[in-house]
C-alpha cells in the first residue's frame, strides 16, 4: 500500500474540505471509468409503473418492454426515490431528497423556507419552490456554456389555465393543472416539471421561456442545434398517469403509442450519434422499496410513504455506446442517474447524487465503445 506523507495526506484533506464547502447542496466526486464521448443526453420521464408490469410477461406496452429492451439496455434494478410524483422528479435534477410538501406534490406553489443546511448538503425547511441558491443540473450546464430544455406536451393549450412556456403556478396560489382540462386537450400537469420548483430556473422569466417550453418544439429542435440535455415529460396519458384522456387511451397503451413516435425521432436524429436516451418511470406503482444505500434527508423519514422509497420500475436506455440487448442488474435510482448525467458533462455532483459508493452507468451499460 502506498503512504502519502504528512504534507501530502494534508493537502488532501484541504482539497476535499474546499470542493465539500464549494456549494451547499453539491458534491464534488467521479468514479472510473470514465463514460463514453456522450454529447446529448434525452431523458423521457413515465408514470407509476413497477418493473413486473411494465417488463414482465404479457406487458399491456411491448413496444417498450420488448422492441426497445432489444434496441438498448434494460436496467432490472432501477428504483425511484419516493412516493408521490413530485420528489422523484426533483432528485432528478438536484439531487435533493423529499420533503412533505413535494411528497404530497404540492397541490399549493408555496415556497420552501429553509431553516438551514444538513451536514449532507440538503437543504432543511419545508415547502415547494426552492430559493435561488440552490442550484439543478440546468444551472451547471449553463455555467459550463452547455445547453438543455425542457420538453412538456401539452403545456400552453389553454393559455388561460398556464403560460405557454415556463408554465408554473403564482407562488402562494393553488397549482391550476391539478385539474384536468378535457376542453382544451390540456393533460399538463406541472408535478411533473421539476424546473417550475426553483428559483434559480423560474426568476429569470426569459431564459425560463426559452428552455422550458412545449413539446412541440422538439422535433424541429432534433433538426437543428439539439441541446445537450433534452429532458422530455409526456401528458398525463402518453406518461401512463391517467387511464384515459378523453378519448385517447393512457395507461403503457398510451406509453407505448408516444414512444413509437419520438423514440425514432430522437434515434435517427444526427444528435444521437454520440447519444444516450435514458427512459425512466417515476415511481413504482405499487411498493415503496428503495436501493443504493439511499438516505431519507433531514426533511421526512420514510420518502415512501410507508417505506424507505420509491420502489422497483426498471428502465430502459439506448445509445451507440451499448450494445443491443443487454441486460444490468447492477442497482441504480434517480440519484444515480443525475450521477451519471452529470458525469458526461463533467460536472460537480449534485445532492444525494454525490454519496460515496452510489453507482452510475459504468461498464454494466456502456457494453460497447
Amino acid at each position: 500500500m502506498t503512504r502519502l506523507s504528512r504534507a501530502q495526506a494534508l493537502g488532501v484533506i484541504l482539497l476535499g474540505a474546499a470542493c465539500i464547502g464549494a456549494d451547499a447542496n453539491l458534491v464534488v466526486g467521479r468514479s472510473a471509468p470514465p463514460p463514453p464521448p456522450i454529447d446529448h443526453v434525452f431523458i423521457i420521464v413515465l408514470e407509476n409503473r413497477n418493473y413486473d408490469a411494465t417488463f414482465g410477461p404479457g406487458s399491456a406496452g411491448p413496444y417498450l418492454a420488448d422492441t426497445l429492451v432489444k434496441q438498448g439496455a434494460l436496467l432490472t434494478q432501477y428504483y425511484g426515490i419516493g412516493h408521490a410524483s413530485l420528489d422523484n422528479y426533483i432528485a432528478m435534477i438536484s439531487g435533493i431528497a423529499p420533503n412533505p410538501s413535494t411528497q404530497g406534490d404540492c397541490p399549493v406553489f408555496t415556497e420552501f423556507a429553509q431553516t438551514g443546511t444538513s451536514a449532507d448538503g440538503q437543504p432543511i425547511g419545508l415547502g415547494c419552490v426552492y430559493p435561488g441558491q440552490v442550484q439543478t443540473i440546468a444551472n451547471q450546464l449553463m455555467a459550463a456554456g452547455k445547453t438543455w430544455r425542457g420538453y412538456f406536451e401539452d403545456m400552453g393549450n389553454d393559455p388561460a389555465r398556464e403560460a405557454t412556456a415556463c408554465a408554473h403556478a403564482v407562488i402562494g396560489a393553488p397549482d391550476p393543472t391539478k385539474t384536468r382540462d378535457a376542453a382544451h386537450q390540456d393533460w399538463y400537469a406541472t408535478k411533473h416539471n421539476p424546473f417550475a420548483y426553483f428559483h434559480a430556473i423560474i426568476d429569470d422569466s426569459v431564459s425560463c421561456r426559452a428552455h422550458v417550453v412545449p413539446l412541440t418544439m422538439l422535433g424541429a429542435d432534433l433538426g437543428a442545434e439539439t441541446p445537450n440535455l433534452v429532458f422530455i415529460t409526456p401528458d398525463l396519458c402518453h406518461d401512463g398517469h391517467d387511464p384515459k384522456c378523453g378519448d385517447r387511451p393512457g395507461g403503457l397503451t398510451g406509453i407505448d403509442e408516444f414512444l413509437r413516435h419520438w423514440v425514432p425521432a430522437i434515434t435517427h436524429s444526427s444528435a444521437f450519434k454520440h447519444g444516450l436516451l435514458i427512459i425512466v418511470f417515476d415511481e413504482s406503482g405499487n411498493d415503496d422499496a428503495a436501493c443504493c444505500g439511499e438516505q431519507p434527508g433531514p426533511n421526512t423519514t420514510v420518502p415512501g410513504g410507508g417505506g424507505p422509497g420509491g420502489g422497483r420500475t426498471g428502465a430502459v436506455l439506448i445509445s451507440p455506446f451499448l450494445a443491443p440487448g443487454t441486460v444490468s442488474e447492477v442497482p441504480y435510482n434517480h440519484y444515480s442517474m443525475l450521477k451519471s448525467v452529470e458525469e458526461i458533462f463533467n460536472l460537480p455532483f449534485l445532492g444525494y447524487a454525490g454519496r460515496p459508493g452510489l453507482a452510475s452507468f459504468g461498464a454494466d451499460v456502456y457494453t460497447k465503445r
